[in-house]
């Protein structure tokens, strides 16, 4: 049982990662090496609420990574690195620098390095499949994909339990951001997690107080359909969630507290999405989800940000995908006042500052 469950969550991780196509190269004085990755070409149509509509393609999301493994005095270990093309994560002429996602190494059950946070565990492999690159999760404690990979984690796993410890996103606090999970998986194919947050938070006083926000996922499976659902509720947490008194500006910019009073920000969030495989080669999804603030500054136009997602896959080949993805989003996550350095907003010219309005994304990708 407990082997099969382990089973079930590395292949959905490695799913989710796009690394479970990874090739095996082989193995040299007992280590064994593998190569992965994918090339992905995406075109984007956007319909804004309050402005021209537009078309961007790249192949910037395309990336590849390298594993080696060993067995080291009968401790497992692994270490793992990965890279795209998403550079500074600004819109250019086209010649983008390789950008490092993922570096770390995992022995037995800790894992330590720069990976994904708590809480893209705590919600991830609970929900349905989406193309969207930026910004997946909304709805969850997992939405802001902007610190999705914070510069240092640790995971200590272990039987369904999952404590996390990861660099702070406020820098001037005492402690790491905490995430503590438990997550229990059926025979049938369902599974469910419970997870609680902790951070300290700067209040732009001079002072910080700890936030704590609870979380709970689930995705039952029958047949070739699977629902999942999840919700959030706390304070502290909208900068991992994407939405904050500022709306969503990215970055640390969403601000977890009233910067007029420095009283931290309660944000509550929920998501449902429907996934059905209605052939061997053609997968889809329904996706809604929504979080909303329950103070957001004088600025702001919504207090809940809201996104449904629609897609279709189908597999042309082994490992070749063609996909379409239809996305409809009420607020963008480009502030107000963007360029007021007394907000706290993040701007600059990135292509995931997506505007308030429908988008329509196109896709091929070749997994290797």
């Amino acid at each position: 049982m407990m082997i099969r469950n382990k089973l079930a969550l590395a292949v959905m991780v490695a799913g989710i990662s796009a690394q479970a196509s990874a090739v095996d190269l082989g193995e040299y004085n007992g280590t064994s090496f593998s190569i992965g990755g994918y090339v992905k070409a995406e075109g984007i149509f956007t319909d804004p609420d309050n402005d021209d509509s537009s078309f961007e393609g790249s192949v910037r999301q395309s990336r590849v990574n390298f594993s080696a493994a060993r067995e080291v005095e009968g401790h497992k270990v692994r270490g793992f690195i990965e890279g795209d093309f998403w550079d500074n994560n600004t819109q250019d002429d086209g010649s983008y620098a390789l950008r490092l996602r993922h570096a770390y190494v995992n022995v037995d059950n800790v894992t330590l390095g720069q990976t994904w946070n708590g809480q893209f565990f705590a919600n991830a492999p609970f929900d349905v499949e989406m193309i969207n690159f930026f910004g997946l999760g909304i709805g969850t404690i997992a939405g802001n994909g902007a610190v999705i990979r914070p510069d240092l984690v640790m995971h200590y796993a272990n039987k369904g339990f999952r404590l996390t410890l990861q660099d702070p996103v406020n820098t001037d606090a005492d402690v790491p951001d905490m995430v503590g999970a438990y997550t229990y998986r059926t025979q049938s194919g369902h599974a469910f997690n419970v997870a609680l947050t902790g951070r300290e938070v700067d209040t732009r006083d001079g002072d910080s107080e700890f936030g704590v926000a609870f979380s709970a996922a689930a995705k039952f499976k029958f047949g070739d359909s699977a629902l999942a659902l999840s919700g959030y509720t706390g304070e502290g947490n909208n900068v991992y969630s994407g939405w904050g008194y500022l709306g969503a500006t990215g970055g640390s910019g969403v601000a977890d507290v009233n910067l007029a009073t420095g009283d931290l920000v309660k944000t509550t969030g929920f998501s449902a999405g429907i996934s059905h495989k209605f052939t061997p080669k053609l997968r889809g999804s329904l996706r809604y989800g929504q979080v909303k603030a329950d103070e957001v500054a004088a600025s702001m136009t919504e207090d809940t940000l809201k996104l449904t997602t629609v897609n279709l896959i189908y597999t042309y080949l082994p490992n070749l995908d063609i996909g379409i993805e239809f996305r409809d989003q009420n607020a963008g996550n480009r502030p107000p006042s963007c360029g007021s350095p007394s907000a706290g907003a993040v701007c600059s010219d990135s292509s995931s500052l997506r505007p308030a309005g429908q988008q329509v994304e196109v896709m091929a990708m070749y997994k290797f």
